[in-house]
């Protein structure tokens, strides 16, 4: 709890203003009181700068919103939460979106106040490289930067109100921990969690992924499935890549999100169901409404609210708890002990742009405690002079020597590079004694492109293993 830390509350019902201000003083908070917004208002124009604004949704004059949007124009660092005895939804996402920092229904006990403050004062203050948070799964959500502990409160607030949520970021940003976050902060914590990702289905399968099917309603369908929705009854799905969503399918999901309730593949049965639906995309949105790629209207409805997440390259003060946090699972993970993160590899990991974000960063850190060499991993992450690795090319007029000597270091980093991927798939491959679907699966990447890559770097097959590989 931060002590003396002053707060404003603003309230026009004088009972409760007075209760609120003893539960606070209690605490030894400074509190000031004001009975309207623009009373609230002038104290902020007269220099007050509060920690912390308690602000009642409803009042006369200038309402809470109303308020909260004037005062975030006036103090936009100062945290907000709302006050109301009216649980309306379109009040807190209007609340969400104006930068309140959370939302209490009245009447509310000390605990649930003191929960929301302790929690509003914390950010900001959060120490760099404090613990990750388990949100299921052997995953974790870690916000060690200013705009993940903004996306740590949003998430927050817009758990508790059951709406739809999309969410918004470059491929590999963390949008699936980022949704099961929610679930776990959301009254569903304790229901189903599913995720499906509709790239990943092909589209005449997805229909019945998502929805079941009768007996007989296609080919090879000889008794009933339930689908995702109704396993997921009273819980949270995520669906994964939306865009890629054939638009026939929007429509159907567009009338599950509209009346909760469908039919089975080949039924004509009604089913209802109460889950609440989190969309992920790394999509162009306004080229993919423009092409008809995604229908407007379905867009719409699952705007209710957008989380987006920055890119690695933005956050990069983020990258030494990530490395020393997924460092400590992945070691226990592969029964390896921990390998040193050197200022070096940290400097060099920082000055890198991630373009694969949190998912290229897991896989190089995969491949170091595999081979277990700090310079094949830092060479790696040496920038590329062709244009696209974030340097400038020599001029033409300078090409030469010098051009030579850029060819040779691109040369070297990406045969280190190869040597470093070659080291790693073998040693998978004889981690797994040469079980291929295993080694693409503690790889993290296809059959396919394990077989592709075997292929690429001429990988053999060693004698003793000969015999184990049947199958794979």
């Amino acid at each position: 709890m931060s002590e003396n830390a002053r707060i404003l509350l603003v309230d026009d019902e004088p009972a409760m203003l007075r209760y609120i201000k003893t539960l606070l003083e209690v605490d030894d908070y400074k509190v000031e009181t004001a009975s309207t917004g623009e009373e609230a208002l002038q104290r902020i124009d007269k220099g007050m700068d509060p920690d912390l604004v308690l602000l009642d949704v409803l009042m006369p004059g200038i309402d809470g919103l109303e308020t909260l949007e004037q005062l975030r124009q006036k103090r936009p660092a100062t945290k907000v939460v709302m006050l109301s005895c009216v649980n309306d939804t379109k009040k807190v996402v209007q609340a969400m979106r104006l930068g309140a920092q959370d939302y209490l229904t009245k009447p509310f006990q000390k605990a649930e106040l003191d929960a929301v403050i302790d929690q509003c004062l914390s950010q900001g203050k959060v120490p760099i490289g404090g613990e990750a948070e388990d949100v299921g799964d052997d995953t974790f959500f870690i916000a060690a930067s200013p705009a993940m502990r903004k996306i740590r409160s949003q998430a927050a607030l817009v758990a508790n109100v059951d709406i739809p949520v999309l969410l918004l970021g470059e491929s590999g940003t963390g949008k699936e921990v980022l949704a099961r976050l929610i679930h776990k902060l959301s009254p569903r914590a304790h229901r189903t969690f599913l995720k499906v990702n509709c790239a990943a289905v092909p589209a005449d399968l997805l229909e019945s992924e998502l929805f079941g099917y009768e007996p007989g309603a296609f080919t090879g369908a000889t008794h009933a499935k339930p689908g995702k929705f109704e396993l997921c009854n009273k819980g949270t799905i995520l669906l994964d890549e939306i865009g890629e969503m054939p638009p026939m399918l929007q429509a159907k999901l567009l009338h599950v999100l509209q009346d909760q309730h469908f039919s089975r593949l080949g039924s004509r049965s009604v089913i209802k169901v109460d889950v609440r639906i989190l969309a992920a995309t790394n999509i162009d949105i306004p080229q993919a409404l423009a092409t008809k790629r995604l229908r407007e209207d379905l867009y719409y409805r699952l705007n209710a609210f957008t989380l987006q997440l920055p890119p690695l390259r933005e956050r990069k003060e983020e990258i030494p708890v990530l490395l020393k946090q997924s460092m400590t699972r992945m070691a226990e993970s592969y029964a390896r002990p921990p390998l040193p993160l050197t200022p070096q590899l940290l400097e060099a990991c920082q000055t890198y742009n991630w373009p694969g974000n949190l998912r290229e960063l897991n896989n190089f850190l995969k491949r170091y405690l595999i081979l277990g060499d700090e310079h094949l991993a830092a060479a790696e992450l040496q920038p590329r002079h062709d244009g696209n690795g974030g340097h400038a090319a020599a001029a033409h007029s300078e090409a030469g020597a010098k051009s030579d000597a850029g060819g040779g270091l691109k040369s070297l980093a990406r045969s280190a590079k190869d040597e470093a991927e070659g080291e790693a798939i073998r040693q998978a491959l004889e981690q797994t004694n040469w079980n291929r679907k295993q080694a693409a699966a503690l790889l993290q990447i296809s059959y396919k492109a394990l077989l592709y890559k075997i292929r690429q770097y001429g990988i053999a097959e060693t004698k003793s293993h000969h015999k184990l590989s049947a199958g794979a």
